[in-house]
């Protein structure tokens, strides 16, 4: 018995961690499948305040659902129809253009020596001789072969990456169709793993909980409904280029917390700067003044009077729970954060304190 029974405990204590492992394992292979699931499962508590603004207006669960499901799939398939055909033709042009430039110069000599006189008539204090000499010199030690060894699948990447987004996507839209119109059903099974003496008092907490996500995720898409549409007005109004397009990336960068606006303002300041691509010259520094202007308002306007009635949360736990779920979960993680962090102060306010204060 004396040596049973440390046999025992070491062998209980080996499968466990065995077990832990496994888990740990599992749940790094399952990764992508879970980031689908969650991003779903927040996507359809964010509609779920739509659904019951209509069951309010006496429609049927069903109709409601109906609805909101029909208005996701027109969006969808809407920024669908707009963007992509857009960009293929702008593809082209940017293929047409650039095949005009190439066919106007007799020799590749001809082209470098443009480029040379542009450059020292755009910046007439640096000595281009001497930088030509210095990026001659290092082409000379570059291995063009692994170059365009590198270069071929870092296409190669980039196609299968916009396959894999693509039909990530679908995926994400199935599955928030279907946590949505079963989102009571799931709600009661879990209701069902509570204790009967504590279901009422965690079915108000967790009504709570996910009321506070689905407001959430309201006000976000509504900071990012009016971005798009401003940016959209903006920019064609200014003669930037794809219009269509830089509205809809302002549209999606508006949906991350404290990053997202800033992240997208400049990807549309650089793409106004691309030579030959606005209709005017001057698009690029005007639509970088005028997001300065928006990201002061949307910060001090906008967003506390669309998130405060959406989430309680102070200004300093937003920012600290936005950087640590982009640290831990990345992008998905920066998204559920602030709810995240919404539910925890409900805990604390409504389970921890009140404990606290009858002992």
């Amino acid at each position: 018995m004396k040596f049973q029974n440390p046999f025992r405990v070491a062998l209980v204590a080996t499968l466990g961690v065995g077990v832990g492992i496994l888990l740990i394992n599992s749940v790094q292979t399952l990764s992508t499948i879970l980031l689908y699931v969650g991003t779903a499962l927040f996507l359809s508590l964010g509609l779920d305040p739509v659904i019951s603004w209509l069951e309010r207006r006496r429609l049927p669960r069903w109709a409601a659902v109906l609805i909101t499901i029909l208005a996701v799939l027109a969006v969808f398939a809407g920024i669908v129809l707009m963007v992509v055909p857009i960009i293929v033709s702008q593809i082209a042009q940017l293929v047409t253009q650039i095949e005009a430039v190439a066919q106007s110069y007799a020799s590749w000599e001809d082209f470098v020596r443009a480029i040379q006189g542009w450059a020292q008539t755009t910046f007439p204090g640096i000595n281009f001789d001497i930088v030509a000499g210095y990026v001659t010199d290092w082409v000379k030690t570059l291995d063009v072969g692994g170059i365009s060894g590198a270069i071929g699948q870092g296409l190669l990447g980039f196609g299968g990456s916009i396959v894999t987004g693509v039909g990530g996507a679908f995926i994400v839209l199935i599955l928030t169709i279907y946590f949505t119109a079963s989102t009571p059903s799931l709600k009661s099974a879990v209701y069902q793993l509570v204790p009967a003496s504590k279901r009422p008092r965690f079915i108000d907490l967790a009504e709570q909980i996910t009321d506070s996500v689905g407001y959430y995720v309201m006000g976000q898409a509504s900071l990012g409904v009016i971005n798009g549409v401003l940016s959209g007005i903006f920019l064609t109004v200014i003669g930037a280029p794809f219009p269509a397009v830089l509205a809809v990336i302002a549209f999606f960068f508006s949906l991350i917390p404290l990053v997202g606006t800033l992240t997208g303002s400049a990807i549309i300041v650089l793409t106004s700067l691309i030579p030959g691509l606005a209709a005017n010259p001057n698009a690029w520094w005007i639509a970088g003044i005028y997001y300065l202007v928006y990201m002061q308002i949307e910060a001090y306007v906008i967003s506390p009077r669309i998130m405060n009635r959406a989430v309680s949360v102070p200004g300093a736990v937003v920012v600290i729970a936005a950087l640590a779920g982009g640290a831990l979960g990345q992008l998905l993680g920066a998204l559920v954060a602030i709810p995240v962090a919404a539910s925890v102060l409900i805990i604390y306010r409504q389970v921890i304190i009140p404990r606290q204060n009858e002992r």
